[in-house]
């Protein structure tokens, strides 16, 4: 798989100075934690989730979280297990198939290994297991769960821990519960892919639902948390994790409004300018500045819950030419030394050792993501995915 590998090879060369680079689900983990992008949640009961899966893969989502907890009631749950088991058993007769990275959001530790023992060979469409509720006490039995249920099926299982608890909320024990989660996902350090905000669950704690104008960082204590979380758990020194950002909960399908434009010329700078304006009138812009904020404060991809939010997501995900030109002129061995230096662009300062991190990442970011040609923009990137 690859992002924006549902794009015609003539368009991805239109839009790309560097196109982004193939994984599997064998991929090593520091690679997929990246790749990740907008991971597209569904609830497990879906009569058709083998179809569904496979109609989301062709359009360009690259992870999936196939849900038997709050998407579901819990008279449900028993009847979703099945369901999923069934729909990933279908999955694993598809030969061929070109699969997202798949994933279960499960409500109790012993359901990792029932799971994975009634699937059987098939559990090999299967990435990992989404913990819901993490800190170190609820959290450390879903890993010990996910480790035997491991060596059981001899597959690699990777974990996603949801930080999403009151106790992380509030002020006066959110250290004691940061450290602590750090202790429990340090000691499976190997397992885990990524950790995942929970910001709903933040904002029923207090009566809270953000608009669609507005931000999860215009909440004050949702922002606060989120600081916090990047402080303890998503530091840049070798001991962090990637962290994704939290669930936009509001959408509307405009794929239809736009595709007969988009495929008659879709990278006209009037149509382009149309589609901007478009997106910022159906209640899209929220979501485009918490994208934009989420990677401004080191969170990487997202929590979705709408296909229409994957493209954008992952739009703005890839690497601009002058982000790439700076990150590889920091990077050059001759700076090992450190310095500062004009940027390739003539428009900003690079300093070698203050950005070094910055820029590491930044090129992980472009092998999974793609690095665009000098006059493409996040526009172009849109109308190309949506013009498919």
């Amino acid at each position: 798989m690859r992002h924006f590998g549902h794009i015609a090879p003539e368009v991805r060369k239109r839009l790309f100075y560097r196109e982004p680079c193939e994984f599997t689900a064998d991929s090593p983990a520091r690679l997929l934690s990246v790749a990740l992008g907008a991971t597209l949640y569904s609830p497990a009961t879906r009569p058709r989730l083998a179809d569904d899966v496979l109609k989301q893969g062709a359009r360009g989502v690259v992870s999936m979280v196939l849900c038997l907890e709050d998407s579901i009631s819990d008279a449900d749950v028993v009847a979703g297990e099945e369901n999923l088991v069934r729909q990933l058993t279908d999955l694993a007769g598809r030969p061929g198939a070109d699969l997202p990275l798949l994933f279960v959001r499960v409500r109790e530790p012993g359901q990792i290994g029932d799971l994975v023992r009634r699937l059987g060979p098939a559990v090999a469409v299967l990435s990992g297991f989404v913990l819901p509720k993490f800190t170190a006490e609820r959290g450390l039995p879903f890993l010990e769960a996910l480790t035997a249920a491991e060596s059981a099926c001899g597959r690699r299982l990777f974990a996603m821990p949801v930080l999403e608890s009151p106790e992380l909320l509030y002020r006066e024990s959110r250290v004691e519960t940061l450290e602590g989660i750090f202790r429990a996902v340090d000691k499976y350090r190997d397992r885990v892919l990524a950790l995942r905000l929970g910001v709903t669950d933040f904002c029923s704690s207090y009566g809270l639902r953000r608009g669609p104008d507005m931000t999860a960082y215009d909440i004050q204590v949702v922002a606060s948390v989120i600081s916090d979380v990047v402080n303890m758990l998503g530091r840049a020194d070798g001991t962090g994790f990637t962290v994704t950002g939290p669930v936009w909960e509001y959408f509307r399908v405009q794929e239809r409004m736009f595709k007969p434009q988009l495929r008659q010329s879709p990278f006209l700078e009037v149509e382009a300018t149309a589609l901007r304006q478009k997106l910022i009138e159906h209640a899209m812009d929220g979501l485009l500045r918490e994208i934009s904020l989420d990677r401004a404060n080191g969170l990487l991809g997202k929590t979705c819950i709408h296909p229409s939010h994957v493209l954008p997501v992952h739009a703005l995900s890839v690497v601009s030419h002058e982000e790439f030109s700076d990150a590889q002129d920091i990077l050059r061995p001759e700076r090992d030394g450190g310095g500062v230096l004009r940027s390739v662009y003539t428009n900003k300062m690079n300093e070698v050792k203050p950005h070094r991190a910055w820029a590491e990442r930044t090129l992980v970011r472009a092998e999974v993501f793609g690095v665009t040609n000098e006059d493409i923009g996040f526009v172009e990137l849109l109308a190309a995915g949506l013009a498919e």
